[in-house]
């Protein structure tokens, strides 16, 4: 289980696949997948929801920030961060730091929930919202979908609907200080509205695509869409 949901851990890592990390990967890697065979953490409750509700079915709520790595959290200095934005795009882009900083910035607070079962209230990010880089980048009309790609390997995908939400961005702060490694600093993506693993720590490369390509964990039994309050948790 990668850090916060799942995230570190692609097929790309800098340790030894034949040593201890690899062991230690393929071992974490192989219980996720148990957990998607099994349906770990599906309550079962089903039907219309009350709209007060704010817990999603099978969740409990924390108040730290749990850490969930595969033990590798790569280390990104600000000066050597680039963010690639290219695909099916009228106007690729690679942005360095003092680039994406010169963007509009914003700050929102929303909730994380977690497919390890657990959700954290009012998170405070600051960052780029996705508007605007879908402004800047200017998306084609076929654009109907996005891949991620992160600094460890990591890849998960969205549909653009999901991606041009009015709450999600590119945080590089967190409750008012900057994002953390472990955290996926210096830059993750933050989708609210879904699981966790979807909002990729460590952000290099946004892909646009008329198709869709599951990631590294919707290949391995996790949900495409992975809507909490639906508990779409496994395929």
């Amino acid at each position: 289980m990668a850090s916060d949901d799942r995230k570190t851990g692609g097929d790309r890592t800098s340790g030894d696949e034949d040593g201890l990390l690899g062991q230690v990967r393929r071992k974490l890697i192989d219980t996720k997948r148990k957990w998607a065979a099994e349906g770990r953490g599906l309550s079962g409750r089903t039907g219309p929801r009350p709209e007060a509700e704010r817990l999603p079915a099978g969740q409990r709520l924390v108040t730290n920030f749990p850490v969930l790595d595969l033990g590798i959290q790569p280390e990104i200095r600000p000066g050597d961060w680039e963010l690639t934005v290219a695909g099916a795009v009228e106007n690729p882009v690679t942005l360095r730091w003092a680039d994406f900083q010169a963007l509009p910035q914003v700050r929102m607070r929303s909730d994380i929930h977690c497919v390890t079962t657990w959700s954290r209230y009012d998170n405070d990010w600051d960052g780029v919202s996705a508007f605007a880089l879908m402004d800047l980048v200017q998306p084609k009309p076929e654009a109907r979908f996005v891949l991620l790609h992160s600094y460890d390997g990591y890849t998960t995908n969205l549909d653009l609907d999901g991606f041009a939400d009015d709450d999600v961005l590119l945080a590089h702060a967190w409750q008012g200080e900057p994002l953390t490694r472990e955290h996926g600093g210096p830059v993750r993506l933050v989708v609210p509205k879904r699981y966790f693993w979807k909002s990729a720590k460590w952000i290099r490369r946004i892909e646009f695509s008329e198709t869709d390509q599951p990631g590294f964990w919707e290949v391995r039994g996790y949900h495409n869409y992975a809507d909490p309050f639906e508990e779409e948790r496994y395929s």
